[in-house]
């Protein structure tokens, strides 16, 4: 992969997304695409992850954190682009 296709990625997902598998499914679906980082809770009820790898992972990612797992209701996805930013694998964040 060529730098140019590598990013990272802060995403920021709004709704019914705690209590609802989200940060595991996050995590499978970010493994399943090959990307790094990680998932975590936030305390005003949304979902916060950080996630880096090759732009068409990151846009299949994306499109998918829209749905989410199958009680998740989604209202909302905020995007930051990172730095580039080496992480070890992907993990759920307590």
């Amino acid at each position: 992969m060529s730098d140019g296709a590598r990013r990272c990625l802060r995403y920021r997902v709004t709704g019914r997304v705690q209590g609802v598998f989200y940060r595991a499914s996050t995590e499978a679906q970010a493994r399943q695409l090959h990307l790094s980082g990680w998932v975590r809770n936030c305390e005003n009820g949304d979902v916060e992850l950080v996630a880096c790898g090759a732009a068409d992972g990151l846009a299949q990612l994306e499109r998918w954190l829209w749905q989410g797992p199958p009680s998740a209701q989604v209202s909302a996805v905020q995007r930051q682009e990172l730095p580039w930013q080496d992480w070890n694998g992907f993990e759920v964040r307590r």
